[in-house]
């Protein structure tokens, strides 16, 4: 059994045709009449043409559904507005309010109990299993409870190399996206404590088969599109079918498309954040997709002159236990294991690799902010500072045999060196 699939000559991105007559073939009208129907969508910090996608769905079955709903798949992240979601979706107010006005809108609520149903429990000894004895503990498996008042789920999201899981999509949309904080929690540092090299771009991760195992215990009709889209937005590759199968198939294609190979590390990167990372929590992924090419002893400086914050959602946490390489909480585990393992995956992620050793930590390579964080606050979390009013892009462009990479648009596109080191390898 495989996933239905286009994919797009080289060079070239798939029409809005080509797209609606694969979402005719995946989802018959006469299948989805007087169906109840849940689609989940990626909030606005990924690339992917999802307004394309919900009109393609809405056109093909919208009319002859009891129900056609969205749950945006926020994970951790902040809830989106009416207004926000009208605009990941591609539509108007006038639209919104006319042709797509029996459609409601939900932004999923990760860190509301009365929002969740647990379906199950992955046990120690699954967990045992699954993470090759890094861990073995008991796991509640909780999601979102809207899930269940539905006849159909449908995911829509792309896949790109992921920090956490190796590649995103499939699965990943019902946990993080729209689970709850125990399994959230516990899969973020699991990843951590195998370490973002070792994860990022590799598919069959443990992570990724403790988030297939839970996907498996949310018993509803699931149907998945996977979307592959270029650094510019074009769609280069759709499938569908079911969230392993349409995963597993676009994640090929993800390996071709977004990583990058260097012959040699960097001494200085400077990784430019897109607008739709509009804090440290996501714009983080200009480390994790950077941090193979990134020299030892050398720095890479995240520019993002429009973020002010680390996390609305988890600021405190963050600065209270502030960016710090992996082994630097293991070793101070009494100290930190009450704390977000989630946050605690995000700081080493952010930090890089390091040691901690007879209470000093030294980090491989070093991790500077240009945002309108404060120099002190920046320097309080562990981080580096740069007036972000003194670069200029221009200054880093075209200096590669320097040892001076610019990234123009960091976070989705992986860079790996062809010879990696020891601490890269799996």
């Amino acid at each position: 059994m495989s996933a239905l699939h286009l994919t797009a000559p080289s060079g070239l991105n798939l029409t809005g045709e080509q797209v609606r007559g694969l979402v005719a073939r995946a989802c018959p009208a006469e299948a989805y009449r007087n169906q109840r129907v849940l689609l989940i969508i990626p909030d606005g910090t990924r690339t992917a043409p999802v307004g394309l996608m919900f009109k393609s769905l809405f056109e093909q079955v919208g009319s002859v559904t009891k129900a056609f709903d969205i749950l945006v798949a926020l994970g951790t992240h902040q809830p989106m507005s009416e207004a926000a979601i009208c605009q990941r979706l591609e539509i108007s107010e006038a639209e919104r309010r006319e042709r797509y006005g029996r459609v409601r809108f939900f932004n999923h609520a990760w860190d509301d109990p009365a929002a969740l149903r647990q379906v199950g429990t992955l046990t120690a000894d699954e967990i045992r299993e699954l993470t090759g004895g890094l861990f073995a503990m008991d796991v509640p498996v909780e999601v979102n409870k809207l899930l269940f008042d539905y006849d159909q789920v449908i995911i829509v999201g792309p896949v790109f190399p992921h920090e956490v899981v190796g590649f995103s999509g499939g699965n990943k949309y019902l946990f993080p996206g729209v689970g709850g904080p125990k399994i959230l929690n516990f899969f973020h540092w699991l990843g951590a404590v195998i370490t973002t090299p070792r994860i990022i771009g590799n598919k069959w991760t443990p992570v990724r088969k403790v988030v297939d195992r839970a996907g498996a215990l949310v018993q509803v009709p699931k149907l998945c599109f996977a979307l592959v889209v270029e650094p510019k937005g074009g769609l280069v590759g759709l499938f569908a079918g079911t969230p392993e199968l349409a995963w597993d198939a676009a994640s090929e294609l993800s390996q071709q498309h977004h990583i990058v190979f260097k012959d040699r590390p960097y001494r200085t990167i400077l990784a430019c954040a897109p607008p739709m990372y509009d804090e440290i929590w996501t714009a983080g992924k200009c480390m994790y997709k950077l941090e193979p090419v990134l020299a030892d002893g050398g720095e890479l400086i995240i520019y993002a002159p429009h973020i002010k914050e680390f996390s609305v959602t988890h600021g405190r946490l963050i600065e209270e236990v502030g960016y710090h390489c992996r082994d630097y909480f293991l070793k101070q585990w009494g100290r930190f294991s009450a704390k977000s393992w989630g946050v605690l995956a995000h700081s080493t992620h952010v930090h890089g690799l390091g040691t901690y050793e007879n209470g000093v930590e030294t980090p491989r390579a070093r991790v500077t902010l240009a945002t309108q964080i404060p120099e002190a606050r920046c320097r309080a979390v562990n981080l580096g500072y740069r007036d972000p009013a003194s670069i200029r892009t221009d200054d880093f462009a075209d200096r590669e045999t320097d040892d001076v990479l610019l990234v123009p648009k960091a976070g989705e596109t992986l860079y790996q060196l062809k010879n990696p080191p020891a601490w890269a390898v799996v």
